[in-house]
């Protein structure tokens, strides 16, 4: 993720409302990519220095502050385009659900922003109902039996389903998160992850199923019409494969070719997004200067000419080395605790390939 400029040349985030330095009122433009100051008009609308374009604040900027992106101020919708992908949010009656639904919130923009900026199609459930991509944001349904025992009666399981991808609200509880990585056996789980790797399932149906795709994804990844209700049983009664580590990106990969694809996506997000971000601060390695894969243009092939998918991935491997090495000396885990095999490598540059042609 990329920092952006105040119009007093204060440095701003991706997720803050207002300029610190100047008080300004802040709104991300979805058809820019950009974080800008804003001024109000007489009509309360909203104007930025760069254009004379006039936009509102999305409802759930004004109404809930978890959101900081804008609308056009014409458009009859008065949620944004990453609010209107939003099926199920969370039951606002209860007050500590406000700052779970903003954690939700910030990682799907974030998603949101690097599928805008690798020009990837996102189809709202409004436009094709059946099949769009929505989010669903729900909760364990909790029920006291016993005086004060509190039970679940039922679970509500992170995954996606023909578009829609359901999280349980628990994710955006730190503690939660972790106490469910420990127990899965992770090294890795975060919110942003969850956003990144169910992203995969949409974008397999959007870019793999039934395209000519289909048959190199089957020689790499294998068959994905094994069953999967037989490879989830056998993966949590026997764990992963012995030799997932020289095969699959994650243990979790090896569960099926659909779970190894959308680990795969995740970890090319991962890398593309984390990249950007070091670019943006002029990070070097050993006198290497990162590059941006995300760099936004017109131009259909850019990524995949100046920016060549070894070039990403040897900076990928500079970096990853190098934060983990400083997370280290700070007693934290590693950042990026994985070991990218050959054959995981390939899948990687599959994905990569994959997004060139869906453009």
């Amino acid at each position: 993720m990329k920092t952006f400029t105040c119009q007093c040349n204060h440095t701003i985030h991706f997720t803050n409302t207002k300029c610190i330095a100047c008080n300004a009122i802040l709104g991300f433009i979805p058809e820019d990519l950009q974080l800008t100051a804003l001024t109000i008009t007489n009509e309360g609308l909203y104007k930025v220095a760069t254009n004379d374009n006039l936009y509102k604040q999305c409802k759930n900027y004004w109404h809930h502050d978890v959101c900081n992106w804008m609308v056009p101020h014409d458009d009859p919708n008065d949620l944004c385009q990453s609010c209107r992908l939003n099926v199920t949010i969370p039951n606002l009656e209860k007050p500590e659900n406000i700052n779970l639904w903003y954690r939700m919130e910030t990682s799907k923009r974030a998603l949101l922003f690097t599928l805008f900026k690798l020009n990837l199609p996102v189809i709202s459930r409004l436009v094709e109902p059946k099949t769009g991509l929505g989010f669903s944001f729900l909760e364990d349904q909790i029920e006291d039996e016993y005086g004060n025992e509190l039970t679940v009666k039922n679970y509500v399981v992170t995954g996606h389903s023909a578009g829609l991808i359901t999280l349980n609200l628990n994710e955006a509880l730190d503690s939660t998160r972790i106490e469910m990585r420990e127990k899965m056996n992770e090294r890795y789980r975060t919110l942003i992850g969850h956003f990144r790797h169910e992203s995969g399932h949409y974008y397999w149906d959007r870019l793999i199923k039934n395209s000519s795709l289909i048959e190199p994804f089957r020689k790499l990844f294998g068959d994905e019409r094994l069953s999967y209700t037989q490879s989830l049983e056998q993966y949590y009664q026997n764990g992963p494969a012995d030799n997932w580590q020289n095969v699959w990106i994650s243990a979790y990969a090896s569960m099926h070719p659909w779970e190894d694809w959308a680990e795969t996506w995740a970890h090319y997000l991962h890398m593309v997004d984390t990249l950007e971000t070091a670019n943006n601060y002029e990070i070097s390695i050993a006198g290497n200067q990162v590059k941006n894969p995300l760099m936004h243009s017109d131009k259909i092939d850019d990524a995949y000419t100046a920016i060549s998918f070894t070039q990403l991935f040897n900076d990928w491997c500079r970096l990853t080395k190098s934060f983990n090495a400083i997370n280290r000396s700070m007693g934290h885990d590693d950042a990026y605790p994985f070991v990218i095999s050959i054959t995981a490598l390939d899948k990687l540059r599959f994905v990569h390939q994959a997004i060139k042609y869906a453009k």
